[in-house]
């Protein structure tokens, strides 16, 4: 984004080249980015102010989330510094700027998938979607209805998106290649499309193939769409005003990076998942036979609540493990000491918990023990009898999210993992550590060790305050 203002009553406010490219297509629906840092949100911010002086023009721009809006250097803070230089005025309760000509530019969320119903009544000239892949695919398609003017301006539709697999990259596939990364020559170029009876989506190269194929078909019902591919890379003045962020990207773990840095000329990959090898790979670990001194240990604790048991269904024949990693950090290098993986009864489990925690401490050692502790009261209460058998020794349960953010969790260690710094200790238990962080998120194997390794990795690198059971 370049600002310069020549008089002072005259502001010119000028797009990055990929950003003019964004600006300057006809299509009813564009969808620009492909990788983060190209410049998405300010094209987004930029578009509406072609027609600010227009007093019937209106323009929402929506977020899944309210924080998404308001949260530091987030779009409301970027339309800040943007809309008043065209003299728009903000309305912080409302998050809308009001122009002198009467125009409005409004930020909101669809959070939820009922949050769509909200906008009934609504006539928008100029809809707009901050991360498109973050919204589900039915709030997109029924905003279309609320898609209408009555200003002299033609109703469309701008997207920013980085890849994620998913209905969106089922939407872009024609600029998509099998590799999942875009096809480079594809970016930019219109395709049309038009919506059945059957509720399939049909493609073409013109309005007119899908007005011969549907003679029912209007030419209002065939929308024409786009993808503008735009990476880290065309955004020079990102890159010259913070030089430290193409480092963060390639910092990331392997499926974070591959979607959101990815080829340097292709963007992101929209088609990677979380799969054996890419979370973790076990070719990432080096072991070593001695670890340096120093560093805080912690060893963390997975707890699984029932016991294997002979005779019953394959399901309940597997089980989940009460696993524990032990590690620390010194000098930005992660070194795992130890690992148990067994199964066995919460009481076995409590008292698993104490021995070894009295083996991990003595010789002068401090090992701080934390567990994750289950939601809700039985959770609580759960954390309250671990603890309490557990005098003298630091000790606490650590609230987690569900089953569902395990990946999530697991990221900040996978990274760090990718870039070579987690060491493992020589030991007995280095082959199963290692089988199973390199299969996961793989359903066919457990998980235990994992979410016991990076429980132990973020609270290593997150110290928590002091919780109800416990105190560092």
């Amino acid at each position: 984004m370049v600002v310069a203002t020549a008089t002072p009553d005259i502001i010119d406010i000028s797009p990055q080249p990929k950003q003019w490219t964004f600006h300057a297509s006809p299509a009813d629906i564009v969808i620009y980015g492909g990788a983060a840092g190209g410049g998405k949100t300010y094209a987004l911010l930029m578009e509406p102010l072609r027609h600010v002086g227009n007093p019937g023009f209106g323009a929402v721009i929506f977020r899944r989330t309210i924080p998404e809006i308001t949260h530091e250097g987030a779009l409301w803070d970027d339309a800040k510094k943007i809309y008043p230089l065209k003299k728009g005025a903000p309305n912080e309760n409302d998050k809308q700027f009001r122009f002198p000509a009467g125009a409005k530019i409004t930020f909101s969320h669809m959070q939820r998938e009922i949050d769509k119903e909200a906008w009934k009544s609504a006539q928008i000239p100029l809809l707009e979607f901050d991360q498109l892949e973050t919204f589900t695919e039915s709030q997109f398609f029924y905003m279309f209805s609320r898609n209408r003017s009555t200003c002299g301006v033609r109703p469309y539709i701008r997207a920013s998106a980085n890849p994620e697999p998913g209905w969106l990259a089922d939407f872009l596939s024609w600029w998509i290649a099998e590799d999942g990364y875009a096809i480079v020559e594809r970016s930019g170029v219109i395709r049309w499309m038009f919506r059945g009876s059957d509720d399939r989506i049909v493609w073409a190269d013109s309005r007119e193939e899908l007005l011969d194929q549907f003679p029912g078909a209007t030419e209002h019902d065939i929308k024409s769409v786009t993808f503008i591919l735009s990476t880290v890379y065309d955004n020079e003045i990102l890159l010259k005003a913070d030089p430290a962020y193409l480092a963060n990207l390639k910092a990331l773990s392997l499926i974070d990076r591959e979607r959101l840095l990815g080829d340097p000329v292709r963007g992101g990959n929209w088609k990677i998942k979380p799969d054996a090898g890419l979370v973790f790979n076990q070719a990432w670990f080096e072991i070593v036979p001695a670890v340096p001194a120093g560093g805080r240990m912690v060893r963390f604790w997975d707890f699984a609540a029932t016991k294997k048991q002979l005779g019953t269904s394959k399901k309940k024949d597997d089980p989940d493990y009460t696993a524990s990693v032990k590690a620390k950090i010194v000098d930005g290098v992660t070194y795992i000491l130890d690992m148990t993986n067994e199964r066995m009864s919460p009481a076995e489990a409590n008292n698993a918990v104490y021995n070894t925690a009295t083996q991990d401490n003595s010789g002068g050692w401090r090992v701080a023990v934390r567990f994750e502790q289950e939601g809700g009261a039985s959770g609580v209460r759960d954390a309250y009898n671990v603890v309490t058998g557990m005098q003298g020794f630091d000790v606490m349960g650590i609230p987690v999210s569900g089953a569902g953010d395990k990946v999530l969790r697991a990221k900040p260690l996978a990274a760090q993992a990718l870039a070579g710094n987690v060491k493992l200790l020589a030991g007995s238990w280095n082959d199963e550590f290692l089988s199973q962080l390199h299969n996961f998120p793989d359903p066919k194997y457990h998980d235990d060790i994992v979410d016991a390794a990076s429980g132990c990795y973020n609270e290593l690198v997150g110290p928590r305050v002091a919780g109800s059971f416990g105190r560092k």
